[in-house]
């Protein structure tokens, strides 16, 4: 089994490479450091022996650069979409194309990488790490980039929220096109470094709290969807999963989306508004 995990040599990122590769599978770490993805590589063959693990430079902020991010990699039975940035500064920053920072990086990124890594995922499961921070927001599709009234947690919310909507969006997509591949969303609940086992040279665990650990979980914990998700021949299409206590922490278990991450005409107008961005046709390149 071969995936590539986006953001894989960090947090909950570094937590599904590793669990995968324990399941037998080789994992392609997609990282803008080549540096930090072989110490993450390191950690994972040193807890995991004969672990097959590579790297792939992958900056989804920079859309132009993905195509070669590709180059080179094997058919995929599964790609995690999972890296993404959540700022705490309350200004305004731009990527280097000139799209709002954190929706370039977490949900144009991920949409223009599904397009150059198209001819590699037949029959693949793609799977969408969301946010339970996306359960509050809705999406402005006047203004996807947050140019107006500017606030950083609800530009984080509605990125991950645009997130969750192509995914959802995506697997209408190749269940009505017959495809082999299958879209299926996740989240990791409430995932604290505090509650995360060390990893040297990946993360070192901070002080914890008996309260925290009675509500949320760690990062290793946070991963299990996405793995759940990558592994499970029961998962179908379509489906999103999450922790099982108040999608906060706990085993993973499959959740009814609420209506809005669903709602198909706003998923419809946020997929052609991302053709539009990104300057590639998603659904082409599919077959859609």
């Amino acid at each position: 089994m071969n995936v590539l995990v986006t953001g894989g040599n960090a947090g909950i990122g570094y937590f599904t490479a590793e669990q995968l590769a324990e399941a037998g599978a080789t994992v392609v770490l997609g990282s803008r450091s080549q540096a930090k993805a072989e110490t993450a590589a390191a950690s994972i063959r040193a807890r995991v022996p004969g672990a097959v693990v590579h790297h792939t430079p992958l900056d989804l902020s920079d859309l132009p650069s993905l195509k070669s991010s590709v180059d080179g990699l094997e058919p995929l039975d599964a790609v995690v979409f999972n890296a993404g940035i959540a700022r705490d500064e309350t200004s305004r920053l731009v990527s280097s194309d000139g799209h709002e920072l954190m929706f370039a990086t977490n949900h144009l990124g991920h949409f223009a990488l599904t397009y150059w890594l198209a001819p590699l995922l037949t029959g693949a499961r793609i799977i969408t790490v969301g946010s339970f921070a996306a359960r509050s927001e809705r999406l402005d599709l006047a203004d996807l980039q947050s140019t107006e009234d500017y606030d950083q947690k609800r530009a984080y919310g509605r990125s991950k929220l645009a997130q969750m909507s192509f995914g959802f969006e995506l697997d209408r997509r190749l269940r009505a096109a017959r495809s082999n591949a299958m879209s299926v969303v996740v989240h990791p609940g409430g995932a604290l470094d505090s509650l995360t086992p060390s990893r040297p040279g990946v993360h070192t665990r901070p002080a914890s709290t008996r309260i925290a650990g009675l509500l949320l979980h760690g990062k290793d914990d946070g991963a299990r969807p996405a793995v759940h998700a990558a592994l499970d021949p029961d998962v179908e299409g379509g489906q999103l999963w999450g922790p099982r206590q108040f999608g906060l922490r706990g085993k993973p278990h499959l959740e009814k989306p609420h209506a809005h991450m669903t709602d198909e005409q706003t998923a419809k107008v946020l997929w052609d508004k991302s053709c539009e961005l990104t300057g590639l046709d998603l659904g082409e390149v599919l077959g859609l």
